[in-house]
């Protein structure tokens, strides 16, 4: 049984063109909640992989990536413009704070 978390992962990168390499191989694993911060729903084999082809593409002494998981239960919300245009629902997602 392949049991699913919650990671937050973000990062800052010096270089554009690196910048540009990470975002599209995020883009490949997880869903982009701002520019350089994303949410990967996934078991820790495939943050892990995520997390390995990343590393293959930046620079470990002038850029950062970091990784959280997130509580399984913990509270999720958001406040503010919702991330997906209207009409479109993803029950991943954290719902807007009222």
């Amino acid at each position: 049984m392949r049991s699913e978390q919650a990671f937050v992962i973000g990062y800052d990168i010096t270089q554009p063109r690196r910048l540009a390499r990470v975002h599209r191989e995020m883009c490949r694993h997880a869903t982009p909640l701002e520019y350089s911060i994303f949410l990967l729903v996934g078991s820790v084999a495939d943050k892990d992989r995520c997390l390995g082809e990343v590393e293959a593409l930046i620079d470990r002494d002038e850029d950062d990536v970091r990784c959280y998981a997130l509580p399984l239960r913990g509270f999720q919300g958001r406040i503010g413009r919702a991330s997906l245009p209207a009409g479109i629902v993803w029950t991943g997602l954290p719902a807007a704070v009222a």
